[in-house]
């Protein structure tokens, strides 16, 4: 489907007279990471997965530089929700960066009606986020201070997305090739047809995610993000990106 000058690849499974829950992948990923998971919930639900925009087999935005803010990726999900369940509000879950996104999306007044529940997988609010970090500034503590420090050390990838070419250079030469091996042992991902052969775009492209929307956002987080729709939170243990510590206030 065609949405604000991108093609968007959008896969469904199970009865479209079921609840429709809706699968927003993560960084650098594709749809095809929830290839295990999208099988079993089509026994209960109408499934829809779509690769965001520079990923798999979406289209890439032109030029890349902010074409990856939060409100395209809000119009993009909106734009899905509408195709796949014009009538009745989705079932939201979003995994890392599609969690990311999903906050957005669960909190902007637009979409109100159109979420009727989000979980959450290692992927917090950018909003919360900076007010975690602001509030730490403000009113230091030892105890503080060790989580902003904790915490900066988790992300120091986020910073190196920052850097101009780098991460493009390094995923389409040798951290591309080698990302199914790391996977496997680091993180146990089983072998088989994921990561996709679109890794290397798909997490090049990807680096705009970050570029376009972190800094902005700690920077002058919203204060009336709260979501309209209930919300199940998904913490990880031993998570290698994300302190616990973060989801606190």
């Amino acid at each position: 489907m065609r949405t604000g000058g991108v093609e968007l690849c959008v896969a469904e499974l199970g009865d479209p007279g079921r609840p429709t829950v809706v699968l927003v992948h993560g960084y650098p990923d594709s749809k095809e990471v929830w290839s295990e998971v999208a099988p079993r919930l089509a026994e209960r639900f109408h499934v829809v997965a779509y690769d965001v925009r520079g990923h798999g087999r979406s289209t890439a935005p032109r030029p890349l530089r902010g074409g990856f803010t939060l409100e395209k990726l809000t119009d993009d999900f909106l734009a899905v929700a509408d195709a796949v369940s014009p009538d009745r509000p989705v079932h939201l879950v979003g995994h890392d960066w599609g969690s990311v996104q999903c906050w957005e999306f669960v909190t902007v007044g637009r979409t109100a009606g159109r979420i009727a529940s989000f979980t959450s997988m290692s992927g917090p609010s950018l909003d919360h986020f900076g007010h975690w970090i602001n509030s730490r500034l403000k009113r230091p503590t030892p105890r503080r201070v060790g989580q902003l420090l904790g915490q900066g050390a988790k992300s120091w990838y986020v910073y190196l997305l920052h850097t101009p070419v780098l991460p493009e250079l390094a995923w389409r030469g040798p951290l591309g090739r080698r990302w199914p091996r790391i996977l496997e042992r680091v993180e146990k991902v089983p072998g088989g047809g994921y990561p996709t052969p679109s890794l290397p775009s798909d997490a090049a492209h990807g680096a705009w995610l970050y570029r376009d929307n972190v800094r902005p956002r700690l920077r002058a987080p919203r204060a009336d993000a709260y979501a309209h729709a209930p919300v199940q939170l998904i913490t990880p243990l031993d998570d290698a990106f994300l302190s616990e510590r973060l989801y606190e206030d």
